[in-house]
Parts: structure tokens; C-alpha cells; sequence
């Protein structure tokens, strides 16, 4: 790959360089199994020795393609596909952490995020301590214990649209020690590239606009390849591993330690590995990525200038809007645009929310973001349900809030479909 490309140019032609009379596209190998002309060969390859394919839930050739484009995207030395944007947290997060260990989390997280850090990791002896994101500097350093191994947080949190102070979690994280690991989901690699901005490790549910179309689940975790692992709190980065001979991975791999543990280790054991066919679908999804992402953003901000506007809209949250809390931040950290999902309450509250869900023609109601179809939902009853109301809060969710991914349709289209939906709603 030409180190000087682009990044639009990187997600129509990175990941995948075809040898003269090789397949233009990227195949879907299919295939659990690999075939070998000598024993010696297979043994370097489990020695890690030689590059190489031997079983698909390590690796494969589809998926190795997408790792390395989204990777090269990203800005990265190395990535790992999953099966769900779940697994790739879950794995990100266990890969450096272990019973009796701690994490530090922005609150205002994705609810499947938020019950996974609440309710199961403190199952596995896992706790995860919970902070304002606009809390200051001194009160987040104020949550981290001996033994906190990861600052956690989202780019653009879900539902609650704030722009997150990567300076500000940066420096925290600098001073701790330890890696700071951003969820850039929503704002995707186009956006926003957090390695740029201080992060250490970088997850995506690729379900959402790596994918853009709503056929395939799955993750990716991406390293930066530039935290310190050998400070003496992650010694299972360290010292030799004896679930793999003895593998000493900064050792071994330098920058590349993290996710190549994460691969050999954990997919080993844990086996959360995706669809070759889905990766296949990820890497087309990720040709357009920054073309829709231009458009989703666009039509957002139009159609959050027309709700502002709207009698029947009691608050509209987007963070490019100039009312918006995290309007300076975003023009700052997101100057391409602020993606497409924003959120809104309705006059009439939980009610007429319903009302307006049930209305909308155009615009579907889903369990789902960052598809190219408009789609709505209420978040307090769906995807955050799960939460106490004091959580919901924390989590930026309001009970009256509608949360709105625009996609990509003709934004006249998408307005009147609101419009005629918002006058149902007050009926």
C-alpha cells in the first residue's frame, strides 16, 4: 500500500493487493481449513514464525483483507475481526484486564456497553467505575485505583450525542499509565481517527456504518501500536505466557504485542470470530464509507436546523448544531462532520413519541443505527431498557428522547416524513 494515500483512496484499494492473474476482488474464502506442503511449514506458522492462514478462527484470508484495510484507516499497525461490535469491547477489554482488575468509563455509553461494564464484567471480577465525561480532569483521575488497566470512552457517545474531550482523556490516561480505548462507532475512521487525538485502542461495531446497509454483524479492535505496555502493569503483555509456550509478546512483537495476543490468546480461546462473508461485506461497505458519511452528516445537520425550528419539538440534540453543548468540540474533533444520528424530544413526551415512531413512512422503526435507510427508535424502551432510570440518565438517555439515524435518502424526503409524522404525533 502507498503509504500516502488518502484515506479515501485507502478504502477503495487498502487491505488487498492482488498478484498478476489473481481475483480483482477479494474472495470469500470460505474455508475453515488450509492446506500445507510440509509439517514444518504448519509448525512455524503456530510458532508464529511465518505469516500465515491454519484455521479460520484465527485468521483468515477475507477476514485478514478487511483487518488491514480498516486498520490502514484507522491508522493503526494491526486489527482484529469479530463476530459482533459486543465481542470486540468484550475481548478489547479482557485482553488487558482480569479478576480483581479495574476499568474507568465515561458514562455515557451505547446500553449494551454500558450493561456489559455494569453487570457482567463485575461478574468475572472485572469492576468498572463510571464518570462524567465533562467531569473534570482531577475528579476522572480521582476514579482510577492500583489496579485500573484501561479510561474508556466513546467518540460521539449513543444516545446521548456528546463530543468527548479527547485532550482532556488523553492526558488522564498519560498520566495513569494506562491505554486510553475509544468506541469510534458513530464517527468511523472518516471523521474522526483517535490515534491521532491520544488513543491507544480503537473498536468499532462494524454492524453499524462500516457495514451501512444492515446485512452483517460483527467488530473490529484496531491498535495503535504506540502504548507502553512494558510499565510494569500489564505483565500478562510481558512475561512469557504459558498458555503459548512461553510467548513474551512485546518481546516478540513490539508495537504489535496487544493484538496479537488479543488474537492468539483470546480468539483462541474464546472463538468470537466472524463470517468470512461478512468481512467480505464489511470491506465492500467500507469503499463507500466516506462518501455516505459526507451525506449522512449533511442531511443530519439539515434535518437537526429543521427540528430546532419545529413547533412540536420541545429540544434537539446534535453536535452540529451551535446550540449544542459539544459544538465547539466537535468542529474541533469532528470537522468533516458529526455523522448521522441525532436526537430530539417531542412535546407530549413518551406518548407522542410513540405516536410520531408509528407515523413515519419513510423513516422505519428499527433496532439499529448507522444504515443508509432512515430509521427511528426510542431508546428508553429499547436498546437502554435494561437500565435504571438513574442509568438512563447517566447514560444521556431521557425518557422523552427519539433517537434518529438519518441516512442517505433525498433530505426533502426525509423532512416531510418528519413533518407529516410530528403532526400525527400532537393529534
Amino acid at each position: 500500500m502507498n503509504k500516502n494515500w488518502k484515506i479515501e483512496t485507502v478504502a477503495v484499494q487498502g487491505g488487498y493487493e492482488p498478484k498478476s492473474g489473481e481475483a480483482r476482488i477479494m474472495p470469500i474464502v470460505q474455508s475453515t481449513t488450509f492446506k500445507y506442503d510440509s509439517a514444518e511449514h504448519v509448525t512455524k506458522l503456530f510458532d508464529l514464525e511465518e505469516p500465515g492462514f491454519f484455521y479460520t478462527r484465527m485468521a483468515n484470508p477475507t477476514n485478514d483483507a478487511f483487518e488491514q484495510k480498516i486498520a490502514q484507516m484507522e491508522g493503526g499497525v494491526g486489527a482484529l475481526a469479530t463476530s459482533s461490535g459486543q465481542a470486540a469491547i468484550t475481548l478489547a477489554m479482557l485482553n488487558i484486564c482480569q479478576a480483581g482488575q479495574h476499568i474507568v468509563s465515561a458514562s455515557t455509553l451505547y446500553g449494551g456497553t454500558y450493561n456489559l461494564f455494569s453487570s457482567t464484567l463485575p461478574k468475572l471480577g472485572i469492576e468498572v467505575t463510571f464518570v462524567n465525561p465533562d467531569a473534570p480532569a482531577e475528579e476522572i483521575a480521582a476514579a482510577f485505583r492500583p489496579t485500573t488497566r484501561a479510561l474508556y470512552a466513546e467518540t460521539i457517545g449513543n444516545p446521548g450525542m456528546n463530543v468527548l474531550d479527547f485532550e482532556k482523556f488523553a492526558s488522564v490516561a498519560k498520566a495513569q499509565q494506562v491505554p486510553l480505548v475509544i468506541d469510534n462507532t458513530m464517527a468511523t475512521p472518516y471523521l474522526c481517527r483517535p490515534f491521532e487525538l491520544g488513543a491507544s485502542i480503537v473498536v468499532h461495531s462494524a454492524t453499524k456504518y462500516i457495514d451501512g446497509h444492515a446485512t452483517s454483524l460483527g467488530g473490529v479492535i484496531v491498535d495503535g501500536g504506540t502504548f507502553n505496555w512494558d510499565n510494569g502493569k500489564f505483565p500478562e503483555l510481558v512475561e512469557p505466557d504459558a498458555s503459548y509456550h512461553g510467548m513474551q509478546y512485546v518481546k516478540s512483537f513490539g508495537p504489535l504485542a496487544y493484538i496479537i495476543k488479543a488474537r492468539v490468546q483470546l480468539m483462541r480461546d474464546m472463538g468470537m470470530t466472524p463470517s468470512p462473508f461478512n468481512s467480505f461485506l464489511f470491506n465492500h461497505g467500507l469503499h463507500t464509507l466516506p462518501l455516505r458519511m459526507q451525506r449522512h452528516s449533511e442531511n443530519a445537520l439539515a434535518v437537526a436546523k429543521f427540528l430546532e425550528t419545529h413547533t412540536s419539538v420541545s429540544w434537539v440534540c446534535y453536535p452540529g448544531l451551535a446550540s449544542h453543548p459539544s459544538h465547539e468540540r466537535a468542529q474541533k474533533y469532528l470537522p468533516k462532520g458529526c455523522s448521522g444520528v441525532l436526537t430530539f424530544g417531542i412535546k407530549g413526551g413518551a406518548e407522542a413519541g410513540k405516536k410520531f415512531m408509528e407515523a413515519t413512512k419513510l423513516i422505519a422503526l428499527v433496532v439499529h443505527v448507522g444504515d443508509a435507510r432512515s430509521c427511528v427508535l426510542h431508546p428508553a424502551s429499547t436498546t437502554h431498557r435494561q437500565l435504571s432510570e438513574e442509568q438512563q440518565i447517566s447514560s444521556g438517555v431521557a425518557p422523552d428522547l427519539i433517537r434518529l439515524s438519518v441516512g442517505i435518502e433525498n433530505v426533502e424526503d426525509i423532512i416531510a416524513d418528519i413533518d407529516q409524522a410530528l403532526a400525527v404525533s400532537q393529534s
